[in-house]
């Protein structure tokens, strides 16, 4: 495996020091200042790689920008609204311009108003450590009685629905907000700048999007880009939804096994491709990972290695952010399934033998707590995983390798 690592850009408080120490070989970014639906400029792709090749000090870092993530798809492109066809146009342009660029890994999602959603943000574990929490009941909470989606009370079991109902009624003001704001902090972009009532547009906005419409309008996006990725030597890789269930009405379409089997099927190019999120995926009991990096593996274009504690084997159910080999996912199986496919693509002769991966979130521990970094994604808890995973994955190859 390819061993990379999620930068945020410049403002981002885990510095490019402390990822060459972290023992980070490549850098997985994305320019986030840039307006969803607008081309990425060939200047503002170089700006961004200027910025990870220096350290601190000035020394050339040796890091390069090695996979996008993400690129993003428009809420338009979703809806098929508006100028949802300059927006595709500009995705390609943008396409193109990171292959001139020399990166050809481009990751992507097609959740519906988040990009992912969880409850709390800092969930104190007994060490002392912090990770990120869904809570099925606080989440029920916010819905039905902080965003008061017409019909969201039906989308709950009773038991649930009357917990929400006494855990609100317990709640101060302050704690209303702070619950408002973690969900609505996986909305694309700063989430300050969006308020309840934007939220609420947003979902009146999927009024007619189906789980049918949905699909449809991916597997029409697919056929505009993946042919253009096949031609440029790009390989697309999608994100599966997080949490994998329906949250807020909204449909999901990229939460099982086979989602991403219809997905890749519907244009059937080795650019049109996966990344495998071990985390997102693991938040359904349904989900066998191993067995999906078996079955779909020469698909998996990028990794995202993490693991998650669900409280319950409901398909909707709470879950927290675990340590890397903590959890409910076997990673020594789930590692040992890539090193079997990497060994199938080195024997089949492909350029792409080697896939990315990061380690995906962590715990804030020791100094990260206090260091007010992007939630879930702390310096030493991912230089912890990523120790952990390249061990398992050492130790696995420790004489296979020729």
């Amino acid at each position: 495996m390819r061993h990379t690592w999620r930068w945020f850009g410049p403002k981002d408080r885990v510095s490019i020091d402390d990822m060459l120490q972290a023992g980070v070989q490549g850098v997985v970014t994305a320019l986030h200042h840039v307006p969803t639906g607008t081309v990425w400029s060939p200047a503002e792709i170089a700006r961004r790689q200027a910025d990870l090749a220096a350290m601190t000090d000035g020394a050339p870092s040796g890091l390069k920008w090695e996979v996008v993530e993400s690129l993003p798809v428009s809420e338009a492109i979703k809806t098929q609204t508006g100028d949802w066809r300059a927006h595709v146009a500009n995705w390609i342009t943008s396409m193109r311009n990171l292959k001139d660029a020399g990166i050809e890994v481009i990751c992507y999602n097609f959740m519906p108003v988040l990009d992912w959603t969880r409850t709390d943000l800092a969930w104190r574990r007994p060490t002392g450590a912090r990770c990120m929490r869904f809570d099925f009941t606080d989440f029920a909470a916010f819905d039905i009685h902080i965003l008061q989606r017409k019909g969201a009370a039906e989308d709950f079991p009773d038991e649930i629905r009357e917990e929400a109902a006494r855990r609100f009624a317990q709640m101060d003001e302050a704690r209303r907000e702070q619950l408002a704001g973690n969900v609505v902090f996986g909305l694309p972009g700063a989430a300050e700048h969006f308020t309840l009532e934007d939220v609420r547009a947003l979902l009146e906005s999927y009024a007619p999007v189906t789980d049918a419409v949905l699909r449809r309008h991916f597997h029409d996006f697919l056929e505009q880009v993946v042919p253009v990725a096949q031609e440029i030597g790009v390989r697309l890789c999608c994100h599966p939804d997080d949490p994998p269930f329906g949250l807020l009405g909204l449909p999901r379409v990229m939460s099982t096994e086979a989602d991403y089997a219809e997905r890749v099927a519907a244009v059937d190019l080795p650019a049109n491709g996966i990344t495998l999120c071990s985390g997102s995926l693991g938040a359904r009991p349904d989900n066998d990972l191993p067995g999906m990096m078996e079955r779909l593996g020469d698909r998996v274009h990028f990794l995202h290695l993490r693991n998650v504690r669900r409280d319950t084997d409901a398909i909707r159910g709470s879950f927290f952010e675990d340590e890397h080999l903590g959890g409910q996912t076997d990673m020594v199986a789930l590692i040992a399934a890539v090193l079997r496919e990497e060994a199938r693509r080195r024997e089949a002769g492909r350029a792409d033998a080697v896939i990315p991966m990061r380690p995906d979130h962590g715990q804030d521990i020791l100094d990260d707590i206090g260091r007010g970094g992007q939630p879930g994604y702390p310096a030493i808890g991912r230089l912890k995983g990523l120790a952990e995973l390249r061990g398992v994955e050492l130790a696995l190859s420790h004489g296979a390798r020729p």
